[in-house]
């Protein structure tokens, strides 16, 4: 197992989740230049920036409002997604807007967090849309979480009022399953505790945001247990030197794959042995995630598009009914028994959503088992019926293989995210 050794350890990434004027933006734009993230250019255009507009120093909230601009003119950007690095470690920050109505971009942009960063105002404490993201962070599973308790600045730093919101928190929290939530008293807009070590808040002594970030042990998310390949395209190369080659291309979705391993095709049932691992450079002695590869067997048996290669030992669940949980993405509600086009790795097929199980009251975290609806940002169990057998593992097991989009197929919006449970 020595070659599996995959290096995550060196790029972390996070998710910002706030209501309104929590003072996300000004936080990134804090990390971002107090650790010297940003270019000269950007920083000479938000400075300016800054005097036009009347600040005495740089208005830190420019370096990541620069989208409000696009949405004004009504162009759509659910996430925005930003890179910087530091001596120790690689970042990428999904940047998602605080409105209620937004629910459903958190999804978007913290479904393949390592960590989430979710904001309270001092001044207000824990308020639903806390509870809301906090449930999100939960659901998708994110490991880490850190309560940064902002705008200490305007209460005085007061420890008094850290520890009841910190009370607050707990007392919801105790029912979501994460495995490390940690807190954090800032101010945002002054850089107390988000890059140096606060002055006017002697009485905590943990490490500053960057410092919690760059330090943070993340664990690999994905699978190394379970096999898992699925068929993106067939390849059948129009040359003399590969005339006999057919190849099956697609990225590792979990697990290692190695020539001479026993598999099975799904949902076909065929068995064969892997003959080759190919890339576009050389062939290899081994596959894991979330490697694209090129995969031949031994057997010349019929496999196509969303197909799926599994260890013979070791198969995932074939079904064409299941159970997840979905975050409703649309602005139009669900019609009731209406088709979609379910996209499950590379898998596209005709699904139904045959029964609403529940909804989640987001500040009870209690079960809705009289309504029936699905509308936009509601978080719901439902019953699902595809016309084909699909290849499925659980969230909690497999990222990839455990989670799904469905697609409107009038629209050819996307409608619905989901967890399989």
């Amino acid at each position: 197992m020595e070659t599996m050794k995959i290096d995550n350890n060196q790029l972390l990434r996070f998710t910002t989740a706030g209501s309104v004027d929590d003072g996300k933006s000004t936080l990134i734009g804090r990390l971002l230049y107090d650790s010297k993230a940003i270019f000269e250019d950007q920083l000479e255009a938000v400075e300016i920036t800054s005097k036009r507009k009347g600040h005495e120093g740089v208005d830190l909230a420019l370096f990541t409002d620069g989208l409000k601009d696009e949405r004004e003119q009504g162009i759509t950007i659910d996430v925005a997604y930003r890179y910087f690095t530091t001596p120790k470690r690689k970042f990428i920050i999904a940047d998602t807007p605080g409105h209620i109505q937004y629910t459903r971009n958190m999804v978007t942009g913290a479904s393949t967090a390592n960590a989430a960063l979710i904001l309270i105002d001092a001044r207000h404490g824990v308020i639903e849309q806390t509870k809301r993201h906090a449930f999100i962070a939960s659901l998708l599973q994110i490991p880490h979480i850190i309560v940064c308790i902002n705008k200490m600045d305007l209460v005085d730093y007061s420890e008094e009022i850290y520890d009841n919101i910190i009370q607050q928190f707990e007392e919801f929290s105790s029912k979501l399953y994460v495995k490390d939530i940690r807190f954090l008293p800032i101010s945002a807009l002054d850089g107390d505790n988000v890059v140096n070590r606060s002055e006017n808040m002697e009485w905590f002594q943990g490490a500053p945001l960057l410092n919690t970030l760059e330090n943070m042990h993340i664990s690999s998310d994905i699978n190394k247990i379970d096999a898992r390949f699925p068929v993106q395209t067939v390849l059948r190369p129009q040359s003399k030197e590969f005339v006999d080659y057919r190849g099956y291309a697609g990225r590792v979705a979990s697990g290692i794959f190695r020539p001479g391993d026993d598999v099975v095709v799904l949902p076909s049932g065929f068995t064969s042995k892997i003959k080759t691992i190919d890339t576009f450079e050389a062939s290899l002695m081994e596959a894991y995630a979330p490697m694209s590869v090129s995969i031949t067997l031994e057997d010349d048996i019929d496999v196509s598009r969303g197909d799926m290669i599994v260890k013979a030992n070791n198969k995932p669940t074939a079904t064409q009914e299941f159970d997840a949980m979905i975050c409703w993405l649309h602005k139009d509600s669900a019609r009731p028994r209406a088709k979609y086009t379910i996209v499950h790795t590379s898998n596209e097929q005709k699904a139904m959503i045959k029964e609403v199980v529940y909804k989640i009251d987001i500040n009870t975290y209690g079960r809705e088992e009289d309504d029936k609806s699905l509308n936009m940002n509601d978080i719901s169990r439902i019953k699902l019926r595809t016309t084909r057998p699909m290849m499925i593992d659980e969230y909690r097991d497999n990222r990839i293989t455990g989670s799904f989009i469905l697609i409107d197929d009038a629209t050819h919006e996307t409608v619905a995210a989901g967890m399989i449970v």
